[in-house]
């Protein structure tokens, strides 16, 4: 099949959707491959099977895990206030209205908790309208939005910041989309007393021979690093981060929201993972199979799918991912777990197949819809499960 999947890649560079892709598709011990066209717009490095993306809202569903390993170990419990952690957000304010002024606000009536994190109801982040005066200070203040690690201030400063700022909705009340993810690597660090790297180097990656994901890129893999682009309205590409850029250090704030770097394998190796309910390759124990079921359960209620439609199109939210609840397309199969980042990128895995599917491109989305290459792999890669059962 890895031939038939360069020839499903192959177009998409030659007509310029993209400078390079890699894509692979994986059922149990078949794992299929394909890599096209070149890390950069010069094509002077040809893609590769190991060649590093920043993997961007991809670092979503492995911030989840990292937080269940600390829920498994009983260091924290879904239902706890974060204010025990997480002091600058222990007695939030909440706008009166969604559309108020950021002045107007009232006390929460409810602490936040790990859970509200876990499933991005605890009032902080995006909405479907970006012109609510409360989701400004996420762009300006928090740099919140595309990816730029050095822009962002360090953990505790970028808490301080985030307490002024009051929240959309009330705890509980509504999905809101990305800054949960980067609390949660905050509340990682405070409780494990390390930081955010650290904590997922030791505990995550190394256990699942992650061997090339992390925050940064040293400067010896920095050849197999892609450039980052954003396509050009007249055609072509502009060049937002090179492979020697804001990646090439270790940021003052790991994000736990979008700021990996990865590649093909090692994402597969944390897909295998949740398919095998917490087991890593080796048989070893990452999380409890229980912890699994709960990332990849849809926890919202009908009216909050609905209302996140500009970002999951009606699907549901586990920890970390989405979870699609009904099959509307070939690739919409009920329980199918995963996520894109906005650098890109696309990975998802169905439990009751046990497929799985990732496409990494280098090419920033245009907005919160799937763009249509990502749309006909997830097609195509259908398409091929079935035909291997």
């Amino acid at each position: 099949m890895t031939t038939d999947l360069r020839a499903f890649l192959d177009p998409y560079v030659e007509r310029g959707a993209v400078p390079g892709a890699v894509a692979l598709v994986a059922r149990g011990d078949r794992v299929d491959v394909a890599a096209s066209g070149s890390t950069d717009t010069g094509g002077t490095t040809p893609m590769a099977r190991d060649t590093l993306f920043r993997i961007a809202s991809l670092t979503k569903p492995v911030t989840a895990a990292a937080t269940m390993v600390l829920v498994d170990e009983g260091r924290l419990t879904p239902g706890q206030p974060v204010g025990t952690w997480l002091p600058e957000l222990a007695s939030p304010k909440v706008v009166r209205t969604p559309d108020g002024p950021v002045e107007d606000v009232v006390p929460a009536r409810r602490p936040i908790t790990v859970f509200d994190l876990l499933t991005f109801r605890a009032g902080y982040g995006f909405p479907s309208d970006f012109a609510l005066p409360a989701v400004a200070p996420l762009f300006s203040e928090l740099h919140q939005g595309p990816p730029q690690p050095q822009a962002v201030a360090e953990p505790d400063t970028w808490m301080r910041t985030l307490s002024h700022i009051p929240l959309l909705r009330q705890p509980g009340e509504a999905w809101l989309y990305n800054t949960c993810s980067d609390i949660l690597g905050v509340l990682i660090a405070r409780v494990s007393g390390r930081s955010l790297p650290e904590f997922l180097a030791e505990r995550v990656f190394e256990p699942l021979g992650m061997k090339d994901t992390g925050f940064a890129v040293p400067a010896a893999d920095l050849g197999r690093f892609t450039g980052y682009y954003r396509a050009h309205p007249d055609g072509g590409f502009d060049l937002v981060d090179a492979a020697d850029g804001q990646w090439s250090t270790l940021p003052a704030f790991p994000s736990g929201a979008g700021g990996l770097v990865s590649t093909a394998d090692d994402w597969l190796a944390f897909a295998r993972m949740l398919l095998a309910g917490g087991l890593t390759g080796d048989g070893r124990r990452l999380l409890s199979a229980g912890a699994v079921r709960q990332m990849l359960t849809d926890h919202l209620t009908p009216a909050q799918r609905k209302a996140s439609g500009l970002f999951t199109e009606g699907q549901g939210w586990g920890f970390g991912g989405s979870v699609d609840v009904e099959t509307r397309d070939p690739w919409n199969v009920r329980g199918r777990y995963g996520w894109v980042g906005g650098t890109g990128t696309a990975g998802h895995l169905v439990p009751s197949t046990g497929l799985i599917t990732l496409l990494l491109t280098q090419v920033e989305l245009g907005g919160p819809k799937p763009p249509d290459p990502m749309r006909d792999f997830w097609t195509y890669a259908a398409g091929a499960g079935a035909a291997e059962e």
